[in-house]
């Protein structure tokens, strides 16, 4: 049994990690494709380290493109390897760019897809990474949702064969690496923050990053925190805010650290002690809600909604005076659900890919 799976950003790999060492464990060949949609040594390679994964057997090299070339570029890449390996399936990821490639290049050359994460929705279709969800979704052969939500989506939708609840995979990796991080990461004596003492954020949608308004609200909302501020730019974010001659507010903040992308462990161990998280990142919302950390997600819509519940995530798009008012809240948030699994998503989906090669499962009506 072979499987293509095409990966090419960092939260990719994070979830590729389990699956791929369970799928070798199982005696699955596969064949591991980097679209290179993310670059950078510390949102890839540094990934691949932390995670204690072998290097991928094909790195497309992609880089950073307009969204319309990027795509192209992919697919004219990846349609010869597939057709080389000739897998059984393809296997993606998410909702990037790299995912939707992946799911296009599966349906023109006639090979079986999976999806890991599927069923998500935010009801935006502004949103790229919306689009790309839908899209892959609707040529999926394996549907692998990470909670019951995501189910109930797809149901609505009309797409119910080859859907499974597996639970969420970023959950199993993070309750496995947790310990590991706090004994290895360093991050939080290198930065000189203590524990519960700062306020972590990131951001890097397009939709904030892009808008020069948009993101000199978000400038303006963490550089009103009082609190110790750790800001982990991406590189994008970075080339934006210098672009917007946006960055050297925040440099003249002392309560505001601007740092690189770390790795994995670093990433778990700077959500896992922050006091509050600020992100506009889906799978950082989800890593906040696994280590109980309250969030405020730069956005007015999540796809993650079980995470909203409670007091747990809220919504303030990009209003800064929401943004400070939030970050400096003492309120508690109420009762903590067990939404996605009980922490063993790999082998579940391994047991499904195994069985769904064997019985050529079919896709339900749509």
């Amino acid at each position: 049994m072979k499987i293509v799976t095409v990966v090419g950003a960092r939260p990719q790999f994070i979830k590729a990690a389990l699956v791929t060492k369970m799928m070798k464990k199982s005696g699955i060949n596969e064949i591991l494709v980097n679209t290179g949609q993310h670059y950078d040594y510390n949102m890839s390679k540094k990934m691949f380290e932390d995670l204690g994964m072998d290097d991928p057997q094909y790195d497309l090299g992609i880089g950073s493109m307009e969204q319309v070339e990027q795509v192209a570029a992919m697919m004219t890449k990846l349609a010869p390897i597939a057709a080389k390996e000739k897998p059984d399936m393809i296997l993606v990821y998410g909702d990037t760019n790299s995912t939707l490639v992946g799911a296009l290049t599966a349906c023109k050359m006639k090979i079986r897809l999976a999806h890991i994460e599927a069923g998500l929705r935010s009801f935006d279709r502004t949103m790229q990474e919306e689009i790309n969800r839908i899209l892959t979704d609707s040529v999926s052969s394996l549907l692998f949702c990470p909670t019951t939500t995501a189910v109930d989506n797809l149901r609505n939708e009309g797409v119910t064969g080859g859907v499974h609840n597996v639970g969420d995979i970023m959950y199993e990796l993070a309750v496995k690496m947790s310990d590991i991080a706090s004994k290895k990461s360093g991050i939080l004596k290198k930065l000189r923050v203590a524990p519960g003492k700062y306020v972590l954020a990131t951001a890097h949608r397009s939709a904030n990053t892009d808008s020069p308004s948009r993101l000199a609200s978000i400038v303006r909302g963490l550089s009103g925190i009082k609190d110790n501020v750790v800001f982990s730019l991406h590189p994008r974010t970075r080339k934006m805010l210098e672009k917007f001659a946006l960055i050297k507010k925040l440099e003249k903040k002392g309560n505001v650290k601007i740092i690189e992308p770390v790795g994995y462990l670093d990433m778990i161990n700077l959500e896992k002690n922050a006091r509050k998280i600020i992100t506009d990142s889906g799978g950082v919302q989800k890593e906040a809600y696994f280590f109980k950390v309250p969030c405020i997600t730069l956005r007015d819509r999540t796809e993650w909604t079980e995470t909203l519940g409670n007091g747990w995530n809220c919504l303030v798009n990009v209003d800064s005076r929401r943004i400070i008012t939030e970050a400096s809240s003492g309120l508690k948030p109420g009762r903590h659900s067990k939404h996605y699994g009980d922490g063993d998503t790999s082998s579940k989906i391994v047991k499904i890919l195994k069985e769904g090669v064997k019985k050529n499962e079919k896709k339900g009506k749509r």
